[in-house]
């Protein structure tokens, strides 16, 4: 696959991601568990294909821990055991929120699903996670970003 451009290459796209980067640090700095927050990056990006950012999540959740299964399974989580109930309210939301032209939004169920297992503070972050992955998965799809070649903590 040959890219399209290099959003990190190019003063616009650069400047994007910065500001990008830096509204994910109140997610990452927000008390939604690590774990969460990499399985939502993984389940997101595998459902928009991205590899670049399939790539970097896994490599990432493995390099913090994250079993083999778990980083394998994340495509099947409905049909395994190794996710807490919490884990799976929180993938439920993020599927809905990221296939939003394929059903009428999120549901109800899902919101109160995921309710019952963060607080506020943490259903925010979620929602604010699945926007930003979201955005990045459509950067390096639409730019055609390969991945194979990222580093765990090569963009620090």
């Amino acid at each position: 696959m040959e890219p399209r451009i290099n959003p990190m290459r190019n003063e616009v796209g650069s400047k994007w991601a910065k500001h990008i980067i830096s509204s994910n640090k109140v997610i990452t700095d927000s008390a939604l568990p690590k774990a969460v927050q990499e399985l939502v990056k993984i389940r997101v990006s595998q459902i928009n294909g991205c590899g670049g950012c399939l790539d970097m999540h896994t490599k990432d959740a493995a390099a913090a821990g994250e079993s083999v299964a778990r980083i394998n399974l994340v495509g099947a989580w409905r049909e395994t055991t190794v996710y807490t109930e919490a884990e799976r309210a929180a993938l439920e939301l993020t599927e809905q929120g990221t296939r939003l032209a394929d059903s009428s939004g999120v549901t109800d169920g899902a919101w109160a699903n995921a309710a019952k297992h963060f607080d506020e503070d943490q259903l925010m972050a979620l929602v604010a996670l699945i926007c930003v992955i979201n955005a990045f998965n459509r950067l390096n799809v639409i730019t055609r970003t390969p991945g194979g070649e990222y580093q765990p903590g090569q963009f620090g």
